[in-house]
């Protein structure tokens, strides 16, 4: 198995990476390094907090974990400074504000979601409870009516039916 340099992973991310975006296949054709190898560097370089949606030239199709990495590589720009990453990455201001606040509202839906799904959940079991409830009701009296039936059939049987006198 050969060793590859950091440089050269390196350089290879930064074809994956904006504004170039190669795709995985063309660097693959291009090296002649698998599409494996390409990908497994690609998952090490994103748990390395690296944005590389490689070949995606669609900015709105890349994965929200790419989009992720770049609200936090950008986060504490000035205007400035993120004018000028924002140049050389290809990307517009506007998409990465507009990713900063889909972050920041992501937690805000999960917990909204969470709480109706506790009260949803609340409510089903308020109505499992009565139902159960009701149940035993009926099953008792299901219970009491067979054992009078029971009682009944007992009674006719050694007193005779009460009908026929």
């Amino acid at each position: 198995m050969a060793k590859y340099s950091e440089e050269f992973k390196h350089s290879i991310m930064l074809k994956m990476m904006p504004p170039q975006n190669q795709s995985v296949s063309a660097i693959a054709r291009e090296t002649g390094l698998s599409e494996a190898t390409l990908h497994v560097w690609r998952r090490q370089a994103r748990a390395k907090g690296m944005a590389v949606p490689g070949g995606e030239q669609e900015v709105e199709r890349w994965s929200t974990q790419d989009k992720f990495l770049i609200v936090m590589e950008t986060a504490l720009l000035s205007e400035v400074e993120m004018a000028e990453y924002c140049r050389g990455k290809g990307l517009y201001v506007e998409q990465v504000q507009a990713w900063r606040d889909a972050c920041m509202q992501a937690n805000g839906g999960v917990a909204q979601e969470a709480s109706r799904l506790q009260k949803d959940l609340l409510e089903r079991e308020r109505e499992i409870k009565k139902l159960e409830q009701e149940l035993r009701r009926k099953e008792s009296a299901l219970a009491e009516t067979a054992a009078l039936l029971v009682l009944r059939k007992k009674a006719n049987a050694i007193w005779g039916d009460s009908e026929d006198a």
